[in-house]
């Protein structure tokens, strides 16, 4: 139950006045769902007007807001605009300018009649103008400086704001969670005064502050009770014995650092209380491997262990690697997703319920209600990135004893979204790669020479060669996304034929998919057009080149991602990255780092300097926790401070019942930390 305070900013939107269904629908749009959401709702610039009797040419490119009286109207014929001309209260002349329907701005401005109109001033040669002005109604004048804020198709900018000055209203004081020292150092109001100033442009950046370290300290408060509460939970600890690890036959020698976080997380896992920790390591670091070790490490202590991946064909590249290693040793690996059905999923089931199945790979389906394990000991997460809080919690639940929880992601995470996202984890970090690993050369071309490029991919193919070519996502729309891949794709096809070139994009079936990859694995096909599907988990080591069309469009750390599906064999591999004609600064820094490093951890770095971190991985992924006041450059500056103050408040008051950690429990409701907020029930 949230605290009463808080009531009235948790009701619909349509509990505000003259929100019905439409508006209601249009705000849902925009995510906009409750009047909590309208009062975070922070505008993105402001419009400024000015008040005059009379325009100049010194007020040019501003708006202005002047009484004028039409004396003359010029009707355009064709496309010409019609143009009213008028005086202002100085006997200034103004074009008032119109692109379509004449007799409405002839009605809207009769002659000899005063009228009030607001809009940009224009210089016309030596006129002064306004294009399509904006009639005012006697008595009402806009506000000299407006707010603008996101919209969509259905409210107009002036409906926004009244409907944000309704949810403001509806903002109670609160007591107050930020340490005094840091409220006076920092000129902070309390956070009311603060939430109406960000809307406001009086003290808009001190607000603005204000609110994303609340966020923030939010978020850690929340991450530091998730792991006090693990902290206390109680599960069998998993040791192993070696006995199926020693059989396993290694290409290569474990580096040193797969050795360092092999012994952290067998340690962890040999403790009463349930591992939750985090592996980060760039790509081709040698993860998968260490995930193996620590399945057979619970297998051998007679546990089960499953793996979790966020797509079907990273669960299917899993099994058949895991297979190659796991059947050789006397250790049963079965995959479960969305495709499985009839009596082969019902053995699956019986083989997890009576415990001869040892390791489970697959999608969410692993962790359905109907799923029920012997011995659920280990769940490892690939992709951690795609996952978030609350979903590793769920994870948490299974098994007759809290599983230990292992996290992994090939997408270096930079340390302030460590500490925001994944605050209540241990982390190892596999920082460096197996000996023998080639750099890829990566190569920056522009599109004009598109036509040399796959010259040189023929002269790749010819010489027995594999390559990938991605499309750009160019809307978030699957649609268009397929769209784009199945033009390249014919394309290339009817140059090197139908039978060398493969396709896949997120349309597809599972089933279709997992033919055309398994025909480039196997090297029927020599060519792999795709979208991001194959960003993460495909292995094909005679695959050398990577070709990324629309190189721009993608983050740094997508970039990154997909250039590691090369390079993973002991020929030489290249990226090369199709860049547009027009580069912003941003594109054009972006693009020379790729070029300049193979260093995934200050490849990310960057990213989140450039994007922000709701982009970090190119898209919005459903796990996402991007915050929603909070700036990547406010993330970066006040995480530490923020983590810092809410290990101090649970060291003072770890149950959060003093004056000021009621107030805190009140900032965990109010920015929706749904993870703890389980957590302080009853309390």
């Amino acid at each position: 139950m949230r605290p009463e305070l808080l009531q009235p900013l948790f009701a619909e939107t349509e509990a505000l006045k003259g929100v019905g269904p439409r508006i209601a629908k249009a705000l849902e749009r925009l995510k906009l769902t409750r009047v909590i959401d309208l009062a975070f709702h922070l505008p993105t610039g402001r419009i400024d007007r000015i008040r005059a009797n009379g325009v100049s040419h010194a007020m040019v490119g501003q708006i202005v807001i002047v009484p004028v009286e039409p004396f003359d109207v010029r009707e355009g014929r064709g496309r010409a605009p019609t143009r009213i001309f008028a005086r202002d209260a100085d006997d200034n002349t103004i074009t008032l300018t119109f692109f379509n329907n004449p007799g409405w701005a002839k009605k809207q401005l009769p002659i000899g009649e005063r009228r009030v109109i607001v809009g940009k001033l224009d210089a016309y040669g030596q006129e002064l103008q306004i294009v399509h002005p904006e009639m005012l109604e006697e008595g009402v004048e806009p506000p000299l400086r407006e707010p603008v804020y996101p919209l969509t198709e259905g409210i107009a900018n002036k409906r926004m704001r009244e409907l944000v000055a309704a949810a403001l209203e509806r903002a109670p004081e609160l007591p107050e969670w930020v340490e005094p020292s840091l409220l006076k150092g920092n000129g902070w109001s309390d956070w009311r005064t603060s939430l109406a100033k960000a809307h406001s442009d009086e003290d808009e950046d001190i607000a603005r502050n204000r609110l994303a370290y609340d966020e923030i300290f939010a978020n850690q408060l929340a991450l530091l009770l998730i792991r006090q509460a693990n902290r206390r939970r109680k599960t069998v600890p998993l040791a192993g014995d070696g006995r199926l690890v020693d059989k396993l036959s290694l290409p290569f020698e474990l580096t040193a650092a797969q050795q360092r976080v092999i012994g952290e997380i067998t340690g962890d896992m040999a403790q009463d209380r349930p591992m939750l920790r985090l592996l980060q390591g760039d790509v081709g670091s040698g993860k998968t491997l260490v995930a193996l070790i620590t399945m057979l490490n619970a297998v051998e202590a007679g546990a089960q262990a499953a793996m979790l991946a966020p797509t079907e064909i990273l669960a299917r590249q899993h099994l058949e690697s895991l297979k190659r290693q796991c059947e050789a040793i006397g250790v049963t690996v079965a995959i479960l997703t969305g495709r499985e059905k009839g009596k082969t999923r019902e053995s699956i089931l019986m083989g997890l319920a009576d415990g001869s199945i040892d390791i489970l790979v697959g999608t969410h389906a692993i962790f359905q209600q109907k799923v029920a394990y012997r011995n659920l000991g280990l769940i490892v997460v690939d992709e951690q990135h795609r996952f978030g809080v609350s979903q590793r919690l769920l994870l948490t639940e299974k098994g007759r004893t809290p599983p230990h929880l292992l996290a992994m992601t090939a997408t270096p995470i930079p340390r302030t979204l460590t500490l925001t996202r994944f605050g209540e984890m241990e982390v190892s970090q596999i920082d460096e790669l197996p000996p023998g690993r080639q750099p890829i050369e990566t190569l920056v071309v522009s599109e004009e020479k598109t036509t040399d490029v796959i010259d040189g991919l023929g002269r790749h193919i010819a010489a027995g060669g594999q390559a990938y070519w991605v499309c750009p996502l160019v809307e978030e729309s699957d649609g268009i996304d397929a769209a784009a891949a199945e033009d390249r794709a014919q394309i290339l096809k009817a140059r090197f034929g139908s039978d060398r070139v493969g396709l896949v994009h997120g349309r597809m079936k599972g089933e279709e998919k997992d033919d055309v990859m398994t025909s480039f694995a196997n090297g029927e096909l020599a060519v792999l057009v795709a979208t991001t599907v194959i960003e993460v988990g495909v292995d094909v080591p005679n695959a050398t080149l990577m070709i990324i069309e629309g190189a721009e469009r993608f983050g740094l750390a997508q970039l990154h991602q997909l250039r590691g599906r090369v390079g993973r064999g002991e020929s030489k591999s290249r990226c090369l990255l199709l860049r547009g004609q027009t580069l912003s600064e941003t594109a054009r820094a972006r693009l020379a780092l790729m070029r300049e490093t193979n260093d995934g951890f200050r490849i990310a770095e960057e990213d989140l300097r450039l994007r922000g971190p709701g982009e970090i991985l190119g898209t919005r992924q459903s796990g996402d926790q991007a915050f929603r006041l909070a700036s990547a450059d406010q993330v970066r500056d006040l995480a530490p401070t923020a983590q810092s103050d809410a290990q101090l408040l649970l060291e003072r008051d770890g149950g959060l019942k003093g004056e000021r950690g009621q107030a805190a429990r009140i900032s965990l409701y109010l920015f929706e930390r749904d993870a703890a907020v389980g957590l302080l029930k009853g309390g």
